[in-house]
């Protein structure tokens, strides 16, 4: 018990140490503070030059609670739980192995750190972003786990900060069953984790902008607003009421898997879902909804 009781105090300690850190500039690659503050601002200076919806206002409805998940989320949440739960569960995980005889590198297929950069980024890209893909239809799929994502579909207008408007518990489900792939294709560097995910975060503020985009020929590869829009549409047919265009990058999934659905110009739906008039308005309550949801 004292082992993991170090591993969390001396996470937490870790982390704020890298937060403050970050803040103050003392970190050049993996600097996520600034890297999110300069990814956020370019995207939301081409929402303002390249407006998709004209009449939506600049700072659209529920512009500054989103921000403010942006930043908890990315930022606040990680030092008050996700760091620690991380480090504490891999420990007991890797513990229990240790039991019966085996090692997390017992699951090991590959050694990313053994190929070139361009070889190991892509492997470790394509990896993530199709867990990634097959966790966001679990969200939608069932009950217990669509009433914490119904935190990101409460977004009536849409905007590059609504991306990362979502519940404390999605990251606990996504890193839990990306732990595993991971692990099978072990040797990424910091380096190769701070590209990809810059990378994943322009592409998911692209998503949820107000700009008129679909990459052309591109759009059947990568996700973008004009695909994305319809994910959070209120209103689908019958046959595809659990959810459409799932890719969080890469849209090719929802392309090969059949859940594309781009019928018309999304531009002017309804977003949202039913009897989203009922859902909390702000940050606490829309936290503890899904534990006061009843069944």
């Amino acid at each position: 018990m004292n082992k993991y009781l170090e591993i969390i105090k001396n996470s937490y300690s870790d982390y704020w140490n890298y937060l403050k850190n970050s803040v103050l500039l003392e970190l050049n690659l993996e600097n996520y503070f600034y890297g999110l503050l300069i990814i956020s601002l370019v995207v939301w200076g081409l929402e303002i030059v390249f407006p998709w919806r004209k009449n939506q206002s600049l700072f659209r409805k529920d512009f500054w609670l989103d921000t403010f998940y942006m930043f908890f989320n990315f930022f606040l949440l990680n030092l008050i739980v996700l760091i620690a739960l991380s480090n504490s569960a891999a420990a007991v995980f890797n513990d229990g192995l240790a039991l019966v005889g085996l090692s997390i590198e017992s699951f090991q297929l590959i050694a990313l750190n053994e190929l070139s950069f361009p070889l190991r980024i892509f492997i470790f890209f394509i990896v993530v972003d199709f867990t990634q893909w097959w966790t966001h239809r679990l969200l939608h799929n069932y009950t217990f786990l669509w009433n914490f994502h119904k935190v990101h579909h409460s977004v009536k207008q849409m905007g590059f900060a609504a991306h990362l408007r979502y519940h404390w518990m999605e990251p606990v489900v996504y890193n839990s069953l990306k732990y595993i792939p991971l692990a099978i294709i072990g040797g990424f560097s910091a380096k190769d984790v701070a590209f990809v995910h810059f990378f994943n975060i322009t592409i998911g503020h692209l998503n949820h902008a107000n700009i008129n985009w679909d990459y052309g020929w591109l759009k059947y590869i990568f996700n973008n607003p004009k695909m994305h829009i319809w994910h959070h549409a209120k209103e689908l047919p019958e046959d595809r009421k659990k959810g459409v265009n799932f890719g969080i990058t890469l849209s090719v999934w929802d392309y090969i898997f059949k859940t594309n659905y781009i019928p018309y110009s999304g531009r002017d739906i309804e977003l949202g879902f039913s009897d989203d008039d009922q859902f909390p308005k702000d940050f606490i309550q829309q936290e503890l909804y899904p534990f006061n949801k009843k069944k």
